[in-house]
């Protein structure tokens, strides 16, 4: 089943259900989709939508990160659990035993020796984790991978 329909049908559940949360956050998804398809001038593929997915959970995890800041713990506790949600919706991400593994492979590969080759192993790796891992993850993990 296409994302697009099963946020479609957890929509009307959620509506059923009367989940405030839910389906407020489900139309706003749908209107990100909408606004990408109508930019795009076309169909959205599977990508595209899993594309707007990802922007609007980079989104939440900004937004909880400032919210904490701000000892916004009510706002904290909202956002994390409309990116629960997001989530839901995202292919599986990566586990961090595995992407450490890769981060290795790619690092012995390039030969980078100094946090100052960042971008050369940045530029191999990526297209082998994107949409699996977070980026900013992944660019922790090289950093200190190349700092030891």
């Amino acid at each position: 089943m296409s994302i697009l329909k099963r946020i479609d049908e957890d929509l009307i559940k959620a509506l059923k259900a009367r989940n405030e949360l839910k389906a407020t956050l489900l139309r706003g998804l749908k209107s990100d989709i909408k606004y990408r398809q109508i930019d795009k001038g076309a169909e959205l593929t599977e990508e595209d939508i899993i594309s707007v997915l990802r922007t609007s959970a980079k989104r939440h995890r900004d937004s909880i990160e400032q919210f904490a800041a701000g000892k916004r713990q009510d706002l904290v506790d909202k956002e994390s659990a409309e990116l629960e949600i997001i989530n839901q919706y995202l292919p599986e991400q990566m586990s961090e035993e595995k992407l450490r593994q890769i981060i290795k492979e790619t690092i012995d590969r390039t030969g980078a020796d100094s946090p100052a080759k960042i971008g050369m192993v940045m530029k191999e790796l990526m297209p082998q984790v994107k949409g699996k891992a977070d980026g900013k993850l992944v660019k922790e993990l090289v950093t200190a991978m190349l700092s030891n």
